[in-house]
């Protein structure tokens, strides 16, 4: 008897399976599950499934089981639920997230495992949360320190936001959650973004602003897209031809979705024809602001519906939009490799803690200031609005409703414990701003800040330290480092100058730490004896910071972009195209950004791009190759050997520069091509090899629309940074 009934079962669940349509088998090839379903969709379920039906979320086909999509913005942390037709808070007891460094921390560690680490804690939480689009992370390029937006991006260079982002990608995807890589491209300011259309020549686009989106599309294998705001070729980028199907679609054979930035979509029949596979935010019918419930006056709606009723556009253009879309829920939702993922774990806080600890830079160490002794060091005066401000809310998108977050006052006082004395005064103060995301909320009373009277106070507590933390810098308020608006000027808001200036001159051991996702001016640098950058790090930032502060973990963050002495020391301010008219921008610094744009001025920098220092000390050796000469089927190897010669272990980030000797086309003095983080203990000594390649020699020729490696001398420069080179060595290319 058992052995028949066995045997029924097992027939009937052959029968079962073979009834079973095949999008709903989870072990079919995910191809054969989209060509499955699409031929199962009605024409309005197609329609449907490519536009919003919630601020944040999609239909899937309910009538086939296909569950919805739902996206969550990042890239620094899940952010909390909102209302169903409204951006305001939904009030939640259980959405307070792990919130993570921003994402200029995560590229000052120069580490792609801790990039993989990232983008595999905030994946599971979003998997928890059951999103399955991460709206993150951001790789436009750092053009300007005035962008507001620079934050949430991976500095100036393209190799190193390149070298970042694919394993983010690959860690938030590892949950079956879509990395969506934004924003594609050009969306370099925040000022006029909506509408400001971009002029760059082809090959500062391909050398500079594209290389992240590929190495995430073709190296990371990212399953989401997010068009920009801005307009590039006077066509919005959201539905832009050139950008979306001609290069990303087409040459770069992506297979994943093109989301619209919230509000990026302008007209139906350029959305139909130009790329864009997905529409979010449009307010909402597409002429005003605010409206509710109208998702299906969307552009990708019943618009789109009338022409395809009306034989008005070809129904292939939309099946190809629902492929992917029914490929990215394959992917995630319905995926056979689903977890539970985790959130607000201690976990994924140490992982954000340990990102923080590699990425805060030190800037200067004069006299060895730094590390604090807390043996010898009894009083410590904390000074500073950052210090104490919540640094988690704010910023426009990436605001988040965080766990907990240690501020750096209350690390510093963590870690000092009963060994010294820690008091705070503020120093400086910030206006008040109305909090974000809540219905109603009203502009906090502004009370009159008395500038002199908290300078003073502070100058007079320097007196009495032993030394003296000031905690300064930027903060997400508008017209900082936040979405929708840039700065106004390099220089430190609330007067802080002036009383940096007034502690040093009151204590000279005063330890300056920036908070920011921006370069600063600093016209006091010359005075300060140590200096700190520490970015927005999230929930265990403070604790990160007293950390470095007190030597528990030795500083190894490089600085992802160069500070300038001055404004006027960037390409984009040097050159006046920087915001441009209103409606048009001409990017005249072309490939010059960044550190090209110094080295070919030939211009000192603050501080240099890569730049960082160590509580050790590393000796480079001299460099050399296995040949010295390459054809261009070839590659070189170059070593060079570093060693700690320090009294404490510590890591160092060795960076490859390339040097093109003479080229038919005007390059840069030298170009980032490869860089290894090594960790080292005292007197340990590694040889560190670079594989250079024809790619690594290779510029775009605009007028070839081809990358060309010209044959011709080089030379492969290693150094700590671009403006401290250790070593050279020459070579061929023939």
């Amino acid at each position: 008897m058992k052995k028949i009934l066995t045997l029924l079962f097992l027939v009937l669940g052959i029968a079962t399976f073979a009834q079973t349509p095949i999008y709903l088998n989870s072990n079919a090839p995910v191809e054969d599950r989209v060509e499955d379903a699409l031929q199962r969709m009605t024409l309005a379920e197609k329609v449907a499934i490519i536009h919003a039906q919630s601020k944040f979320s999609s239909p899937g086909v309910p009538r086939l089981g296909i569950p919805e999509n739902w996206m969550s913005d990042g890239p620094h942390g899940i952010r909390a639920e909102v209302l169903w037709d409204e951006w305001y808070g939904a009030n939640w007891t259980n959405d307070s997230c792990i919130a993570f460094p921003a994402l200029t921390a995560l590229a000052a560690t120069w580490n792609p495992e801790l990039a993989e680490l990232y983008g595999k804690s905030i994946g599971e939480e979003a998997r928890y949360r059951n999103k399955n689009v991460l709206l993150g992370p951001g790789v436009n390029i750092y053009r300007t320190p005035l962008n507001g937006r620079n934050f949430e991006y991976m500095g100036e260079d393209p190799f190193l936001a390149s070298a970042m982002v694919v394993p983010y990608v690959r860690g938030v995807q590892s949950n079956n959650v879509a990395a969506c890589v934004k924003h594609f491209a050009l969306n370099n300011q925040e000022k006029y973004r909506d509408h400001i259309n971009v002029t760059v020549s082809e090959r500062a686009l391909h050398e500079i602003y594209l290389p992240a989106f590929k190495a995430a599309v073709q190296q990371g294998k990212a399953w989401a897209i997010m068009g920009s705001y801005n307009r590039y070729k006077q066509q919005h980028c959201c539905h832009n031809q050139y950008l979306l199907n001609d290069i990303l679609k087409n040459e770069w054979n992506f297979d994943g979705v093109v989301i619209s930035d919230w509000g990026g979509v302008h007209d139906t029949k350029e959305a139909i024809s130009n790329g864009l596979d997905m529409e979010f935010g449009t307010w909402t019918s597409g002429l005003n602001f605010g409206q509710s419930n109208v998702y299906d006056s969307y552009f990708l709606a019943q618009p789109y519906l009338n022409l395809l009723k009306n034989k008005e556009t070809n129904e292939d253009i939309l099946n190809d939009k629902v492929r992917r879309v029914l490929r990215l829920i394959f992917r995630t939702n319905m995926s056979p490799d689903l977890n539970y993922g985790s959130f607000g774990s201690p976990e994924h806080a140490a992982a954000g803690r340990k990102i923080a600890e590699e990425g805060i830079v030190l800037l200067q160490n004069n006299n060895g200031l730094l590390p604090v002794d807390i043996e010898k060091t009894k009083k410590i005066l904390v000074v500073g609005e950052n210090a104490i401000k919540a640094m988690t809310v704010g910023g426009g998108s990436s605001s988040l409703k965080a766990k907990y977050e240690i501020s750096p006052l209350s690390g510093i006082r963590f870690r000092a414990g009963n060994k010294a004395e820690v008091k705070y005064v503020a120093g400086y103060e910030s206006p008040a701003t109305k909090e974000q995301d809540v219905k109603d909320a009203k502009e906090p009373p502004q009370k009159k800040i008395d500038v002199i009277a908290l300078r003073n106070e502070a100058v007079a507590a320097a007196k009495d330290a032993d030394i003296v933390l000031f905690i300064g810098g930027l903060n997400k308020n508008t017209g900082q480092d936040c979405e929708g608006d840039d700065r106004n000027s390099l220089e430190l808001p609330y007067e802080q100058d002036a009383l940096i200036a007034d502690l040093i001159e009151a204590n000279p051991k005063t330890v300056i730490i920036i908070i920011s996702g921006n370069a600063v001016a600093m016209p006091w640098v010359k005075q300060a004896p140590a200096i700190i950058e520490a970015w927005y790090n999230g929930t265990e930032a403070g604790n990160a910071l007293a950390s470095v502060l007190f030597g528990d973990v030795n500083p190894s963050g490089k600085l992802p972009f160069t500070f300038p002495v001055r404004l006027q020391d960037n390409g984009a301010h040097a050159l006046g195209d920087y915001p441009g008219d209103g409606e048009n921008e001409t990017y005249k610094d072309d490939i010059f950004v960044g550190y090209r744009w110094l080295d070919k001025e030939n211009i000192q920098p603050l501080f240099p791009f890569g730049h960082g220092l160590s509580y050790t000390t590393f000796h480079y050796g001299k460099a050399t190759a296995d040949k010295n000469k390459m054809t261009a089927d070839e590659h070189i190897t170059v070593s060079v050997s570093v060693k700690n010669t320090g009294t404490i272990a510590g890591a160092e980030v060795v960076q490859l520069y390339i040097n093109d000797k003479k080229s038919a086309l005007p390059r840069p003095v030298k170009e980032l091509k490869g860089f290894q983080k090594i960790f080292l203990q005292a007197g340990e000594e590694r040889l560190i090899k670079f594989t250079i390649d024809k790619n690594a020699l290779s510029y775009y020729d605009d007028s070839k629309s081809a990358w060309i490696a010209e044959h011709g001398e080089f030379e492969a420069w290693i150094g700590s940074s671009s403006a401290d080179i250790k070593a050279k060595i020459n070579f061929e290319l023939y």
